[in-house]
């Protein structure tokens, strides 16, 4: 049982549009890039583009093991019994659709903001943080048990609010595709930048957080829609150095280290 937009299942969906946006942003990286940085030099980059993608594939082979139908498969069930706030209400499928991706959208800043705040979280979480680079791969990079624990939030809140099939669907697809974009080491003019940032969260805005200093890693935690961060007072604008200044990633955890695989899997496992 899967959900099906114009005869398509949601594999294909997400495939496409995985593939597409992920062959767009990395030529786009490649013709305007936001920063040429020591550490996205070619030899490192190949290195962090092997680990940040086999980190992703792990991740994949995981879930369909342990959930094949991932969310959309938890908004099936739940559209089958009738669970959920939302059809509670009976609200016009649309409406409904709308506020699932919204709730959605806040419940994965939410965990966000959890996993940096909760020790035993963060030590999962860093996984992502300690990539020294920073483009649209970082955006793939994390911890099979990050995205474990992401799924079972996400099929609680699925279930809690009873998010319509088609909705969760479009809502990790666009998830995935903003996730990318605003990791992505892309150059947007200041005046483009400024005017999104008022919807979604840019790639100026989200490098904040991947500042090295803790305090601008405490900002910024948007993956997708930039309100959550104004809402509770986590926005930052700028970061206090030059773009070309800022340190990525973890102070404690320099090149090349970040850069293996085997060191990016054990890492929440390793002491202090």
């Amino acid at each position: 049982m899967t959900v099906e937009i114009l005869g398509f299942g949601e594999p294909i969906w997400r495939l496409t549009f995985f593939a597409t946006l992920f062959l767009s942003l990395a030529a786009l990286e490649l013709l305007h890039p936001r920063l040429e940085r020591p550490e996205l030099m070619r030899a490192l980059k190949a290195r962090r583009w092997f680990t940040n993608l086999s980190i992703l594939v792990l991740s994949s082979l995981m879930l369909r093991m342990i959930f094949p139908a991932a969310a959309t498969g938890v908004a099936l069930y739940a559209d089958a019994h009738g669970y959920g706030l939302l059809p509670m209400l009976g609200l016009p499928p649309f409406v409904s659709g709308i506020l699932a991706f919204v709730i959605l959208d806040f419940a994965i800043w939410l965990e966000h903001v959890i996993f940096h705040k909760v020790p035993l979280f963060w030590r999962i979480h860093r996984v992502h943080h300690a990539d020294t680079g920073l483009d649209l791969t970082t955006a793939l990079r994390f911890h099979p048990l990050e995205i474990l624990l992401s799924v079972l939030w996400k099929s609680v809140v699925i279930l809690a609010i009873g998010a319509p099939p088609v909705s969760v669907l479009i809502f990790e697809i666009v998830l995935n595709g903003a996730a990318m974009f605003n990791h992505a080491n892309l150059k947007l003019p200041a005046r483009i930048d400024g005017m999104l940032r008022h919807l979604i969260v840019t790639p100026d805005m989200h490098s904040i957080h991947h500042s090295a200093e803790p305090d601008e890693t405490d900002t910024n935690y948007g993956f997708n829609l930039s309100i959550w961060d104004r809402l509770f007072s986590t926005y930052r604008e700028r970061s206090r150095r030059a773009p070309e200044a800022m340190q990525i990633g973890l102070s404690q955890y320099p090149n090349p280290s970040p850069a293996r695989l085997f060191w990016s899997l054990v890492l929440p496992f390793r002491r202090e």
